[in-house]
């Protein structure tokens, strides 16, 4: 997805950039039994302690690795947490629209209801006022259901009607599914941190 950082920029490289380190050749090593079993098992306890060390916090406070960002970079990742801090606005037309936008890509086929009625439950809201249900996620939750809609249909399609495996007598709710899957993926990239 490109994000626009002006009226005449776009932006399409990667929000990471690779580290000098990273540019330079590997050099061969023929693989053995010993090495592979060394690298593994020091690999496994790093990742032992890295965990540890998440889940106990570090002595010296948490450690960060410095990320060098490309300044369209660093205006692109500035865009991006803007956007995290739009709570969904029940008043706003653009945020109304923007879910009537959704029922329509969910049910091409079904007349929109009203933005409070029982059958935005049918969707996967907690209640017949989906409003209700962006507290954690916000705006961006939001066009990030449309997103998959537009993009991935037959996959959105499927999660929605819960076509795949056996239907069970709970199931999750989709909609607030989604919801949550984008608040998650905001915490675990820790995107509203500052610097």
């Amino acid at each position: 997805m490109e994000a626009t950082i002006s009226d005449s920029t776009t932006v399409t490289e990667p929000l990471l950039e690779q580290s000098p380190q990273e540019d330079k050749p590997k050099a061969y090593e023929p693989a053995t039994w010993s090495v592979f079993w060394d690298k593994t098992r020091l690999n496994v306890i790093s990742d032992f302690g890295s965990l540890l060390g998440k889940l106990f916090g570090y002595a010296s406070g948490p450690q960060t690795v410095p990320i060098n960002l490309s300044p369209v970079q660093e205006e692109r990742l500035r865009l991006l947490r803007q956007r995290l801090n739009v709570p969904y606005d029940c008043s706003s037309v653009k945020h109304q629209d923007a879910l009537k936008e959704l029922w329509t890509l969910a049910y091409p086929n079904r007349q929109l209801p009203s933005l409070k009625s029982d059958l935005w439950k049918e969707m996967g809201w907690q209640n017949s006022d989906p409003a209700t249900d962006f507290r954690a996620g916000g705006f961006m939750s939001l066009e990030n259901l449309i997103y998959f809609a537009k993009n991935y249909p037959d996959s959105f399609q499927r999660l929605l009607h819960k076509t795949d495996g056996k239907r069970a007598e709970w199931e999750y709710p989709f909609a607030v599914a989604g919801v949550n899957i984008s608040y998650m993926l905001v915490q675990m990239l820790d995107l509203q941190s500052g610097d």
